[in-house]
């Protein structure tokens, strides 16, 4: 059967969108030890392991076109509190509840699924929904 769709390999980047960037960027690198990689007054990109990015926005600061290399990077923005999940090794569950509760994250809700995944729900500083799951959470994962 002939392909009619072009591949794509995986997500290489997603956005949140923060009021105090500096806090949240904070966050995610005490919580998940991500690396900032960019960092200026309306962004930061943390890389993430995988060869992905998490972006943080500073609110507003996508509103406009941006300038880019050779043109612009087109208005976007995120409102309310969003959603990211992070894949974890089923190892490494009971380390994240023990990391969680030592750095004083509640978890909001665990989850076991019919595949057998498990989930961990808690929040960032700007009230988004964070997940790491174990495989079995999707048939592909």
């Amino acid at each position: 059967m002939e392909r009619t769709t072009p591949r794509v390999s995986q997500i290489l980047e997603t956005s949140l969108y923060v009021d105090d960037l500096e806090r949240s960027r904070t966050f995610y690198e005490r919580i998940f030890g991500f690396i900032t990689i960019f960092h200026d007054h309306r962004m930061c990109a943390m890389e993430v392991p995988g060869e992905q990015v998490l972006l943080l926005f500073r609110h507003g600061m996508t509103d406009h076109p941006a300038p880019g290399p050779d043109g612009f990077i087109p208005p976007h923005h995120g409102r309310g509190a969003l959603h990211l999940a992070f894949a974890i090794p089923l190892r490494e569950l009971a380390v994240w509840e023990d990391h969680l509760t030592r750095q004083e994250i509640p978890v909001e809700s665990r989850l076991t699924w019919p595949r057998g995944g498990t989930s961990l729900y808690f929040r960032d500083p700007d009230g988004h929904s964070l997940e790491v799951a174990t495989p079995g959470l999707w048939p592909n994962r």
